[in-house]
């Protein structure tokens, strides 16, 4: 039976809106950013290897994403993107995300964007739920939260 992971240490929904409005919107934009970042990067992967790494692209774009969003969640709790649009994450105890966290995180974020279903179901996850979760969010107890809010 999967325990319930507890919300007591993240910000109320109803008494401090300020720390989720428009987070689903600065994740969006943010996912683009983020995205267009990971491209140039792959880019470069291509281009320093004289393009043998064409044939395994898929594969490039997975370990670079993965890398990216892991060391920049694992550093500052936020990817580029994410920063530029004035948001973080929050673990669980309201704390910034430690390596581990930032593993785990990116892994469920890897394995939704794998698959129509789940990445669908974080989507209305993300526009429906009080802490604007997605599907990773969800399941390790994590929240992006507008850091103008938390400061």
């Amino acid at each position: 039976m999967i325990t319930p992971v507890s919300h007591s240490a993240l910000p109320d929904p109803h008494r401090h809106a300020e720390f989720y409005a428009d987070t689903p919107m600065k994740r969006l934009v943010a996912w683009i950013v983020d995205t267009v970042l990971i491209a140039v990067v792959v880019l470069a992967v291509l281009l320093l290897t004289a393009f043998t790494f064409v044939f395994l692209l898929p594969l490039v774009i997975v370990a670079v994403s993965f890398v990216y969003r892991y060391v920049t969640l694992a550093r500052g709790s936020a990817t580029p993107g994410m920063r530029l649009m004035a948001i973080e994450f929050l673990d669980h105890r309201g704390e910034r995300f430690g390596s581990g966290t930032a593993f785990f995180h990116t892994l469920g974020y890897v394995l939704s964007v794998a698959f129509v279903l789940p990445q669908i179901a974080s989507i209305a996850l993300m526009l429906t739920t009080e802490r604007r979760q997605g599907l990773s969010d969800l399941v390790l107890g994590t929240v992006a939260v507008n850091r103008a809010a938390r400061h």
